[in-house]
């Protein structure tokens, strides 16, 4: 029997699509990325990971299931996944496979790999420092009978930005020091995350569009050393028998949308991610406009590999896209986020609506409607002008939970994680959750703050 296929996964954290020029952005982010999978693979033009932030975007991606499936919704997931779930890497097992998670241990959603690598991700030059420890790795892989799993979780694009010279500077000329330019005074006076902001942000750094320069700028560092790993793949001869896939657990908002610098909130900015593929064999290269989410990642890796399976994934199969066949339509879906705010909704090609499940540190009202064709920034709140169209698409909602709690046995996770904040159960008011939610250290950013009121930032 032929040697199944092998898998070099690319999990970024904190990736948004728009921002990749492989998907038309102005900034050439991903040039690397960009040619290798046009000279040979498909990425899909509209594709969600709806479950915010990180566990249940990455249990949705290494599980095939949405959150009713893998019942995670929270970063600060209490406990592990269910036992009664199986994960990428068990599954594989079950065919000859072995794998190796780099950058995830520790984490519930993460569960399964048969080695785990740490790595510096938190700390300056990430994408090399998962270089020093993946191809060492994948150079050992390669020497195995067995065909192979190999996970990366890459955070260039998770803040901090630590964007290495020459990149820090690539899209961005102008003085980030300027007195003049007020565009950060938001950002230090939001007191839940500021001492964070004010121990990676330049001393003195007074310009919004340096920092979001620097998300760009980390891309394309990221970018580079992601060829090393392809080179090396295409030296080891083993180019032609591996998927490769790219892919997100969420992306990041920049100075948009009051969040700054963060993945909390569920615009678009965050919910939107790549998927791409390239695997020697695909009979089909191009882009794919079908909507898809995280949850179809593993039907469709599992029947790349041809390997069959008992479960009944919630996601769908994608390799018929591959051949240009026709699959069933996903356009619409439900959507969560449980890490600084707890909210959900419902996104069609022409609406999204957010419902807050209890008050948000950002003050924001408890019902969001947009118009995606008119504002596909949501960046105008028609909730009290269109109030039909907001009972239309909660119905919708409530039907769509109402189905999958049955299909299920439990309960909705959303209703049911109310210390998802880490403090206790749910807040009263915004001012409760803007007093008691915080990231950073003070004492470090107290010294920093001090040179941004000689400068008149604070004013």
């Amino acid at each position: 029997m032929a040697k199944k296929p092998n898998i070099l996964f690319f999990g970024i954290d904190s990736l948004r699509s728009d921002h990749m020029s492989l998907y038309g952005y102005e900034r050439l982010t991903t040039p690397h990325i960009d040619k290798y999978i046009k000279e040979g693979g498909v990425f899909f033009e509209n594709m969600f990971s709806p479950s915010i932030p990180t566990t249940p975007g990455y249990a949705s991606m290494l599980t095939g299931l949405d959150c009713f499936g893998t019942d995670c919704v929270a970063l600060r997931h209490e406990g592990g996944l269910l036992e009664s779930i199986r994960t990428l890497p068990e599954i594989l097992r079950e065919s000859g496979y072995t794998s190796t998670n780099i950058g995830f241990a520790g984490n519930s959603a993460g569960r399964g790999f048969d080695k785990y690598i740490k790595y510096g991700d938190w700390e300056p030059e990430k994408a090399e420092n998962m270089n020093q420890v993946a191809i060492p790795e994948l150079e050992r892989l390669a020497g195995q009978d067995k065909p192979w799993l190999l996970f990366m979780r890459h955070m260039d694009p998770h803040s901090p930005y630590y964007a290495k010279k020459p990149f820090d500077r690539i899209f961005y000329a102008d003085d980030e020091f300027d007195k003049n330019n007020k565009s950060l005074k938001p950002v230090y006076s939001f007191k839940p995350f500021r001492d964070y902001f004010l121990t990676w942000f330049p001393e003195g750094c007074t310009d919004s569009e340096y920092i979001d320069a620097q998300y760009d700028g980390a891309v394309a560092y990221m970018d580079a050393c992601i060829n090393q790993i392809l080179e090396k793949l295409r030296h080891l001869g083993l180019e032609d028998d591996t998927i490769v896939v790219f892919t997100s657990d969420h992306g990041e908002t920049l100075n948009e949308h009051d969040c700054y610098y963060d993945h909390h909130s569920t615009y678009d900015n965050v919910l939107s991610v790549p998927l791409a593929f390239r695997y020697e064999k695909f009979p089909y290269v191009g882009s794919i406009a079908d909507f898809c989410q995280v949850k179809d990642i593993v039907p469709t890796l599992l029947s790349l590999c041809e390997i069959e399976s008992d479960i009944d994934f919630d996601g769908r199969h994608l390799t018929k896209f591959f051949s240009g066949q026709e699959i069933r339509q996903e356009s619409e879906f439900y959507f969560t986020e449980a890490t600084w705010m707890r909210k959900h909704g419902w996104r069609t090609p022409e609406w999204k609506l957010i419902v807050a499940l209890e008050p948000d540190f950002h003050f924001k009202p408890p019902v969001e409607l947009y118009n995606l064709i008119a504002d596909p920034e949501e960046n105008n709140n028609i909730a009290d002008q269109e109030p039909q169209v907001v009972e239309f698409l909660k119905k919708r909602m409530e039907d769509h939970i109402k189905k999958r709690e049955k299909e299920t046995g439990r309960p909705n996770p959303m209703y049911t994680n109310l210390n998802w904040s880490g403090h206790g159960g749910p807040f009263k008011s915004s001012q409760e959750a803007y007093d008691t939610l915080h990231i950073g250290d003070p004492q470090t950013a107290k010294k920093l703050q001090a040179k941004l009121e000689e400068m008149g930032v604070e004013e």
